[in-house]
């Protein structure tokens, strides 16, 4: 599969994951499965936020009410790797669902598209090609 993202979208998502640094940054995509039209961040309210994400419930209730009243479609999620690479980890399969849903991870300047499901790396994350464009 392949998913579409402006250069902006993805340009923001890095830059809340360098001020977040050392902490991970975390948040929600919107648009569809192929091609992500916003970001939004989140605060992460992990009680290790350095090794792992827990996307604030409000935002995430706020972003799902919005979708039933016909706001955005959420896409999936985000988050960063700060001291690792754009790759899922053991810890990132354990939390995901197997719902078709993207997650975008950002190490530095690398950003990934994995959609979560029954197989692939760690038994839930399959590749997806993400063309970031103007």
């Amino acid at each position: 599969m392949r998913c579409r993202i402006s250069r902006c979208v993805a340009e923001t998502i890095r830059s809340d994951a360098r001020a977040a640094a050392p902490r991970e940054a975390c948040g929600l995509l919107f648009g569809a499965a192929r091609e992500i039209t916003a970001a939004q961040v989140a605060e992460n309210v992990s009680e290790t936020p350095e090794t792992r994400f827990e996307i604030d419930p409000r935002a995430l209730f706020a972003a799902m009410r919005s979708e039933r009243s016909g706001g955005p479609e959420i896409a999936g999620y985000w988050h960063s790797h700060p001291s690792g690479d754009a790759t899922p980890s053991a810890t990132d399969a354990a939390m995901a669902a197997p719902d078709g849903k993207l997650w975008l991870i950002v190490a530095g300047e690398a950003i990934t598209a994995w959609q979560a499901g029954e197989g692939g790396l760690h038994g839930r994350f399959e590749a997806v090609e993400l063309a970031v464009e103007d």
